[in-house]
């Protein structure tokens, strides 16, 4: 095997396939980037069985020559030391060579590293998926429903299912719903599938950060293929698979209330600039507690008390309140990534009772939903 490559090429695609390869691993060989060189293009594998990246380059683009192929082959080079020196080489080209022995040369300006390789052939194959199933969505939607799902997943493992992401497409629908028991995150799209096809899948919340950091932010389209097992990524130059959890997902529709005895309509980023200044004394995971309280004249008080620091306070002007008064207590941390994932000037914040869920929506974007529940404070 011998090429010479762009170097901000090079950097792109090992920089996407290192994010599968784990150094935990109990496979050896799978701390290297697999690179398999054809006449066509090179091809750059990371995995660790989870998550499984390939990211391609072809010889040429757009009219542009991005590699000088001299000889196909093939070869394994450990991703931590071959992904610092890509990062750190001279100049803007990059040329690699297979030696005796499987050492590979790697040469940019005057600078030239040789780094034992082993045997691409020994690499684990990457999961066989189906063109059946299949739909599409361009790339910035699916960065957005990521983004405004995945940080609710659970991060125990004491129920693994409650890691992943719930996908459940159904009447030209997609419905994504993360969820850790406490809180609950919700994003609703249509999608480009018949409506008497219906799929259910959870993906690993893991598996759709790392997605989420290679996709553009374009609207270039990503076709997503589910299997038995596996889930598959395809952009134009990327294919991104990850397994998929085993078991049933809980029925989380029962969670979310049909009736609120109180809705405030108020202005989310002065509501989530509020909570931050309450939560600075109460930085603290277990007294990361902030309280709300209904006032009158269409303000309410955001307050937190740790009693061995000190106490906050700041009254805030709402659009309007309907119901009840309130006093209710919650997770300064939950709140604040809800109000992040919630899009638009003005929200709506439903409750339906000091110790029962409350939910958060966009007034301008009803399809993503939030819902938290109450701490209960002494």
């Amino acid at each position: 095997m011998q090429f010479t490559i762009q170097r901000n090429r090079l950097a792109d695609s090992v920089n996407h396939v290192m994010r599968a390869v784990s150094s935990r691993t109990t496979i050896p060989i799978l701390t290297g980037i697999k690179i398999v060189a054809t006449e066509d293009g090179i091809t750059f594998t990371g995995s660790d069985s989870d998550i499984s990246i390939e990211s391609y380059i072809p010889v040429e683009e757009n009219g542009d020559k991005l590699i000088d192929m001299v000889q196909p082959g093939g070869i394994v080079l450990n991703a931590r030391f071959f992904g610092d020196i890509v990062r750190k080489l001279p100049k803007d080209t990059v040329e690699m060579k297979v030696e005796d022995s499987r050492q590979v040369l790697i040469r940019s300006g005057k600078a030239e590293f040789y780094l034992n390789g082993l045997d691409h052939k020994e690499y684990p194959l990457l999961p066989q998926v189906s063109d059946e199933t299949v739909f599409s969505m361009p790339g910035n939607l699916l960065k957005t429903l990521i983004r405004q799902t995945v940080f609710a997943v659970s991060t125990s493992e004491i129920r693994p299912i409650l890691t992943g992401v719930n996908w459940h497409i159904e009447n030209g629908s997609l419905t994504c719903v993360a969820t850790d028991s406490h809180r609950l995150a919700m994003k609703t799209s249509p999608v480009d599938l018949p409506e008497n096809e219906s799929y259910q899948t959870v993906i690993p919340g893991k598996s759709l950060t790392e997605l989420s950091k290679i996709l553009d932010d374009n609207d270039q389209p990503v076709n997503i293929f589910i299997t038995d097992n596996q889930v598959l990524f395809k952009t134009k130059n990327i294919h991104f698979y990850s397994r998929r959890l085993e078991g049933n997902y809980p029925d989380t529709s029962r969670l979310i209330p049909a009736e609120y005895k109180t809705n405030i309509v108020l202005e989310g980023k002065l509501f989530n600039d509020a909570i931050d200044r309450a939560s600075l004394l109460a930085r603290e995971e277990r007294n990361n507690v902030v309280k709300l309280t209904s006032l009158e004249g269409n303000m309410i008080e955001i307050s937190s008390n740790t009693p061995e620091i000190g106490h906050v306070s700041e009254q805030i002007p709402i659009h309007s309140l309907e119901g009840e008064a309130l006093n209710i207590s919650f997770s300064a941390k939950y709140m604040m990534e809800a109000l992040r994932a919630v899009e638009g000037n003005e929200i709506t914040v439903s409750f339906t009772g000091a110790m029962r869920p409350f939910i958060i929506k966009s007034v301008e974007d009803p399809t993503i939903l939030q819902l938290i529940l109450p701490v209960r404070t002494a």
